[in-house]
């Protein structure tokens, strides 16, 4: 257990055995770094992860909802719900954290996971912020099951029905952009 190495580790400097405790560190607890690489995924790629899990965020088990449902609100009520391109919190309504899904690595980028799609999961923008770097073990969390698109869609059917009988919120390139991966 990694505490009883820090104790080892304490100990020694305690004791001035400096390079003991350093032997310590570099035996039984040493650093790994790992190499990051940044991640862009197109509104394609996230679409399809959004799909294929139907909707819910694997975090919580919880159900999201499609990007551009949620910008159609602001469409209507900007002052009331207001978006932030920069999801600022002060500017954005909480429901952009708590219902947009974003994609997350389950093994960390930073731990040496893989950027690939075997090792994304759908999850709010909040438990994408929460989780951060940790894996699943370290924070307690579980990997809950897709869901089935077919019982719940994040209410892509609906955004692309609104759409289609306002074209006008396609003045809007958020909204835009998610109705032609939503179609």
């Amino acid at each position: 257990m990694e505490i009883n190495i820090i104790c080892e580790i304490i100990s020694e400097i305690r004791g001035g055995n400096f390079q003991k405790g350093r032997d310590i560190i570099l035996s039984k607890y040493p650093f790994q770094k790992k190499e990051v690489y940044n991640r862009n995924y197109t509104i394609k790629q996230k679409m399809d992860q959004f799909r294929k899990d139907g909707f819910i965020d694997r975090y919580s088990g919880d159900k999201l909802l499609n990007p551009g449902i949620i910008k159609v609100i602001t469409y209507y009520y900007p002052l009331e719900f207001p978006y932030h391109p920069h999801w600022k919190m002060t500017e954005c309504h909480i429901a952009y954290w708590e219902f947009m899904p974003s994609i997350d690595h389950i093994n960390p980028i930073a731990r040496g996971g893989v950027d690939a799609p075997c090792n994304w999961v759908t999850t709010s923008m909040m438990n994408n912020m929460i989780k951060s770097n940790w894996t699943l073990e370290q924070i307690r969390w579980q990997l809950y099951p897709p869901g089935n698109i077919n019982d719940w869609d994040g209410m892509t059917s609906l955004f692309v029905e609104m759409v289609d009988n306002n074209s006008e919120l396609l003045s809007d390139n958020y909204i835009k952009t998610w109705y032609n991966q939503s179609k």
